[in-house]
């Protein structure tokens, strides 16, 4: 007897612009503009991946740099938008911050200043129609020059108030010293805008300390590598720094082995804040409930702690008064309903309108990609996201990469657009 997750309210924290895309949108969009997608993001999807080593990461980036050239037009952009804010609306969240660097699509889209703005008032134009609040965080690539991330936190802070409400720092953390980011993160927190960077994902403890100690994080995408540090889990525990952590993305990446192995529940009592958060589910394949679906059948979280994450997503987001009131009512609400009595559909995912089911995947590969949600299985995803060489070198050399289409995509579009992480 369980509450479903799905009408439990929450906040989303943590999700990329490009990897929010539906994976029914990629493939409609890259018809229609003549985009080549590899298999990987076709009839395999979704994508075994691993981002343990540089070709991990590599592969990593170049699907996602796929993904990001069928984004053409304005109605592209417009689209993406609302598709992000109707499925966190089918998955009880009433509020999202999303995050983009308008680098990486400011080509195509005449210049960094035009595309934030289209990015925003594709923004309200969906929080209209949904009524799912929405708010944007201007990241900047920790793999080029700080003195981008300066040029970022400049066009961030001229639209604080506006609907940009942060500045991250995103992906591969092991590349970039943290201090050299410094500046821009002093920009946007001038401006009052909330400093989000990543950290304590593909590296470990030092990059989560170096965020507080260098950019001084309000909150942190991942930093689970925290968990190993006693120390440092003090520190974050007792500045009320909250976590974005992302189970399914943490397992399709590598850096934890199974479900079991995101240390949620170790995070949790220590007494840090933990806001779950899907990251770019278009490359992982599971949406905002699946975090929460995770916490309950892996973690044995009953709906008591469910709610209280929920709590924490809100009261850790930037979200107006008015907004983190009403979904902190309704959490409360979803509390005193009462559970459904009928059988635990625990085997059974839904994500988004791509309408996911765990059970039903036809092919032995992509379930064991997939998280197991039934109690007393055995964890199954070890073997895809943890894989050892000769695997990672299989599902390599199984992708017949981009086509022609998405070549000359790439070469116009430039380097990437922030991944998960």
């Amino acid at each position: 007897m369980v509450r479903p997750v799905a009408a439990l309210p929450k906040a989303h924290l943590h999700l990329h612009f490009t990897g929010s895309m539906r994976h029914a949108t990629l493939v409609d969009l890259a018809a229609l503009h003549g985009v080549h997608l590899p298999e990987a993001l076709a009839d395999e999807w979704p994508p075994q991946l691993s981002a343990a080593d540089e070709r991990g990461w590599f592969r990593f980036q170049r699907l996602y740099d796929i993904a990001r050239s069928v984004v053409r037009t304005p109605a592209d952009v417009h689209r993406l938008l609302l598709e992000a804010a109707q499925d966190d609306q089918a998955e009880g969240s009433g509020w999202l911050e999303l995050q983009i660097d308008p680098s990486g699509y400011a080509a195509r889209f005449g210049g960094l200043t035009p595309m934030l703005e289209l990015v925003l008032d594709a923004a309200g134009a969906a929080q209209r129609a949904t009524g799912v609040g929405m708010a944007i965080i201007v990241a900047a690539n920790r793999t080029k020059h700080p003195l981008e991330a300066r040029t970022l936190a400049r066009l961030a802070a001229a639209y604080s108030g506006r609907g940009v409400t942060g500045f991250g720092l995103s992906s591969d953390e092991r590349r970039g010293t943290v201090a050299e980011f410094g500046p821009a993160f002093r920009i946007a927190a001038r401006a009052g805008l909330r400093a989000v960077p990543h950290g304590g994902e593909l590296a470990g403890p030092a990059s989560v300390r170096a965020c507080l100690d260098e950019l001084h994080a309000d909150r942190i995408g991942h930093g689970v590598a925290a968990a190993c540090d006693p120390e440092l889990l003090d520190r974050i525990a007792a500045s009320g720094v909250t976590l974005e952590v992302c189970p399914t993305s943490n397992v399709a990446l590598g850096v934890a082995a199974t479900p079991a192995d995101v240390p949620v529940r170790h995070l949790l009592q220590a007494g840090v804040q933990v806001a779950l958060s899907a990251d770019d589910p278009l490359l992982f394949g599971h949406r905002l409930a699946a975090q929460y679906e995770v916490s309950r059948h892996v973690h044995g979280m009953d709906d008591g702690q469910l709610a209280e994450l929920a709590r924490t997503s809100v009261r850790s987001s930037a979200a107006p008064a008015d907004v983190r009131e009403r979904l902190l009512t309704g959490i409360d609400d979803w509390l005193k309903s009462a559970a459904d009595p009928g059988p635990d559909r625990a085997g059974e995912l839904q994500v988004g309108a791509d309408q996911h089911r765990l059970v039903d995947q036809p092919h032995a590969e992509r379930v064991k990609h997939a998280v197991p949600y039934l109690p007393g299985q055995p964890h199954q995803v070890g073997s895809a996201a943890a894989t050892g060489t000769g695997q990672r070198e299989r599902v390599l050399g199984g992708d017949p990469g981009p086509g022609p289409g998405a070549r000359e995509a790439l070469a116009e579009a430039g380097p990437l657009d922030q991944p998960g992480g």
